[in-house]
């Protein structure tokens, strides 16, 4: 797992860490979310009691969180992409050697893309950081 950070992405894992007391490495954005992975068992330590780190964070950086576990192989590729899309649902995904192929109906499938593919870019991005695969969406 490789993840680029830039300097927001450095301050918003400084100030997850200093709220949460939870240590992360992983920090990107997703449909105007900031999404960090945490391992599992940190997971209900990160959020807080009644999400109020979750709540305090989202305050003070002015954007949606979403806390997430943090996927330990292929073998948590379609829990990791169903908790970064959701709400939005897709049929399955099928990893094709050096591919991870999406299926989805119609209107799914056009969540899944966005407006000038922006969401699939992103996607495409996040994938590739964690899993060095391709995304394609049927």
């Amino acid at each position: 797992m490789v993840n680029t950070l830039d300097m927001q992405g450095i301050r918003h894992l400084n100030l997850f860490g200093r709220i949460t007391r939870v240590p992360t490495k992983f920090c990107f954005s997703y449909n105007n979310f900031l999404i960090f992975c945490v391992p599992k068992q940190l997971i209900s330590k990160a959020v807080g009691e009644n999400g109020g780190n979750v709540k305090k964070i989202s305050s003070v950086l002015r954007k949606k969180i979403k806390i997430i576990p943090s996927p330990r192989g292929l073998g948590d590729v379609k829990f990791f992409i169903q908790k970064i899309v959701e709400p939005i649902e897709f049929r399955e995904i099928e990893i094709q050697g050096n591919e991870i192929i999406i299926s989805a109906n119609r209107q799914s499938k056009a969540s899944l893309i966005g407006r000038d593919k922006r969401r699939l870019i992103e996607l495409q991005k996040i994938i590739k950081d964690f899993f060095s695969k391709d995304v394609r969406i049927v």
